[in-house]
């Protein structure tokens, strides 16, 4: 028979082993995205002043940002769910009452998240948001202006600017 302690145990290493996949492919997600604006940006300079090719920028970006952002989301989702539901369940079954998965928490009041966590924030509203933008912008000072083109170049700056307030709003800046 399995008892609490051993249960709680084998859900915590389940939890974390779907939090090391997930922290792999979400920053894999970074190459990923690096590779589509390579191959945009090169393909557009390999056809001669087709700016309008830079508007497949933008949607490779924003699918790629919009997945990056909810697996991260779920990695935070996770250490909460060891921090406050998990560790104190251990903890009560403990004799001592002692401190458990104490690394949860501890690089949490690491002196340096904070800039850490801006830091971060700023190279992910960079790479998924800033990029697309300057690639729309290059579009509107410098492409064929067809009405479709443009109001497509418009939808995709109006959805870049809704996965920037995503990115904005669960950066996880606290402590």
């Amino acid at each position: 028979m399995i008892d609490t302690g051993q249960l709680l145990l084998a859900e915590y290493e389940q939890i974390k082993q779907e939090q090391r996949a997930r922290i792999g492919f979400r920053d894999n997600l970074i190459y990923a995205t690096l590779g589509a604006m390579a191959a945009v940006v090169g393909s557009t300079l390999a056809r001669n002043g087709h700016l309008e090719m830079l508007l497949l920028l933008p949607p490779l970006s924003v699918i790629l940002g919009w997945t990056y952002l909810v697996n991260d989301e779920k990695i935070s989702a996770i250490g909460r769910y060891i921090r406050d539901e998990l560790s104190p369940r251990l903890k009560e079954l403990t004799a001592d009452q002692a401190e458990v998965f104490g690394w949860e928490s501890a690089h949490r009041r690491d002196a340096y998240r904070s800039s850490r966590k801006r830091s971060q924030l700023a190279v992910d509203l960079l790479t998924f948001c800033g990029t697309p933008l300057a690639a729309l912008t290059v579009y509107w000072l410098f492409g064929p202006m067809h009405w479709p083109l443009l109001l497509i170049s418009l939808v995709e700056a109006t959805v870049i600017t809704g996965l920037a307030v995503q990115v904005v709003r669960y950066a996880d800046l606290g402590r």
